[in-house]
C-alpha cells in the first residue's frame, strides 16, 4: 500500500472513530430536554450535524497533530543518515 493510501486509510478510520466517540459524548448531553417538545426530526438533526461538526475538528486536529509529528521525525532522521 502506497503512502498515500495509508495516510487516506488512517484518516477514514480516525475521522469515524471520531465521529462516534462524540455521538457517544452527545448522547450523555441529553440535548432533548433542552428543545421544544414535539421537534424529534429537528433535534435529531441538530445532533447528527454537531456530531460531525466537532468530530471533523478534533479528527484534523489529531491528523494534523499526528502527520507533522511524523514529517518532522523524518526530517530529523534523513538529515542524521545524510552525514
Amino acid at each position: 500500500m502506497t503512502g498515500l493510501g495509508q495516510q487516506a486509510l488512517i484518516s477514514i478510520i480516525v475521522n469515524l472513530v471520531f465521529i462516534f466517540l462524540t455521538w457517544r459524548a452527545l448522547q450523555a448531553l441529553q440535548i432533548e430536554k433542552i428543545i421544544r417538545k414535539g421537534r424529534v426530526v429537528e433535534t435529531r438533526l441538530l445532533l447528527i450535524l454537531l456530531t460531525i461538526a466537532i468530530a471533523s475538528s478534533v479528527s484534523n486536529f489529531f491528523l494534523n497533530y499526528f502527520f507533522f509529528g511524523h514529517s518532522s521525525c523524518n526530517i530529523f532522521f534523513k538529515h542524521v543518515e545524510g552525514q
